[in-house]
């Protein structure tokens, strides 16, 4: 059983607007506050007490159960690879079940079907050899954050579709069938519009907001930044100009080759007077998904159903969990996600918390799960 976080933490402070020390727990209200409560403390720890008590009280496990914690996700797990591989024949088993990931609701359950990808990239345009005085060399040579700018604007088209030559390639399109459960999902714009305070979604045309979310590649500018930033004016025109930018992948979709073809068009397109550099983090993702008749899906169906009361959505997420592909790669098999958390429960955040209704549900869930799977 695979534990893993999701990709990319955050610090915590009480600075950050909470209103509690975040290492310090806190029960209130039928919630635990503290940092990774929720995502994934919380969750890891409940199969950790459902073993326990199915040990206390039958002696022994309906079936054999295999616990892989790994606590260096936030920073991409950078020894996790080889400790896999290293390990083959030790962590050798039908499926794995993470307890990283989240229901629907309180009273509706999901089924995680697929997880996109990640990788990432800096880019450096250089100009002169220093900031110049833009009165004496502004119009004579090339501004590095204009040309920046312009390689920017060009990595996607209008309609929001990334424009890098064979970045669509090899994604897997979804069956009929996989859009169908997609679209039973229920999906409140106006309720999605005030969560993130913007006006209007946005988006790959055909595709519904869930679609490109869960199944759909991206390509994301996460920080720009070069030149004078400080209060007032400055003539400068400066000598450099960076950019840091990140993929999330669907399946069919590789992290080497699409970092290759983004960084090859970054520097295809250079404008004349500038020089442009692709820096390519090591740390990435591959996507992810698990086909919906699986036998650890069928099971954690029947779980779910049993105790929420109706059958659980069928979902993706758009975020990423490198180790599920990492598992499938080296060992051959699929990762159920079996997560009680919330999406409101404010994982990263400042005072993130844990309903103690979940912690309470997800123990229960496992050690019905480990009965499900157990040889009639």
């Amino acid at each position: 059983m695979p534990f893993p976080g999701p990709f990319g933490g955050r610090p915590a402070a009480c600075e950050d607007g909470g209103t509690h020390p975040p290492f310090e727990p806190r029960l209130a209200g039928g919630r635990i506050y503290a940092r990774g409560a929720s995502d994934d403390k919380g969750n890891m720890l409940a199969p950790i007490v459902a073993v326990e008590a199915l040990l206390r009280t039958a002696g022994a496990l309906p079936v054999n159960v295999k616990f892989l914690l790994e606590g260096q996700e936030e920073i991409g797990s950078p020894q996790l690879a080889g400790f896999v591989t290293a390990h083959r024949e030790l962590l050798a088993s039908d499926f794995a079940l993470s307890a990283d990931g989240s229901q629907w609701s309180e009273t509706v359950p999901t089924l995680l079907m697929s997880l996109r990808g990640i990788c990432a990239l800096q880019v450096d345009v250089t100009g002169p050899a220093a900031d110049m005085h833009s009165g004496m060399y502004g119009g004579t040579i090339q501004n590095p954050l204009h040309a920046l700018a312009e390689l920017i604007a060009g990595l996607h088209d209008a309609a929001g579709r990334v424009a890098v030559q064979g970045f669509y390639d090899d994604v897997v399109e979804p069956t009929p069938e996989q859009r169908r459960q997609y679209a039973r999902v229920p999906f409140d714009e106006a309720a999605y519009l005030a969560t993130t305070g913007v006006p209007a979604v946005f988006g790959e045309a055909g595709w519904s907001t869930y679609e490109r979310e869960w199944i759909r590649p991206t390509l994301e500018v996460n920080g720009l930044w070069g030149g004078f930033q400080g209060d007032g004016t400055k003539t400068v025109l400066p000598a450099a100009a960076h950019a840091k930018i990140t993929c999330r992948l669907v399946a069919g979709q590789q992290p080497a080759r699409i970092l290759d073809l983004v960084a090859g068009h970054l520097r295809r397109h250079a404008p004349a007077g500038v020089r442009v550099n692709c820096d390519v983090s090591e740390v990435h993702g591959a996507p992810y998904s698990v086909p919906a008749d699986h036998p650890g899906n069928r099971a954690a169906a029947a779980v779910l159903e049993q105790l929420y009361g109706v059958p659980p959505l069928h979902t993706g997420t758009g975020g990423s969990i490198p180790v599920c592909g990492l598992l499938h790669e080296e060992l051959g098999i699929h990762t159920i996600g079996f997560s009680f958390a919330l999406d409101d429960e404010g994982a990263h955040g400042p005072d993130e918390f844990f309903r103690l209704a979940s912690f309470e549900r997800a123990q229960e869930a496992y050690c019905l799960i480990l009965q499900e799977l157990a040889p009639a």
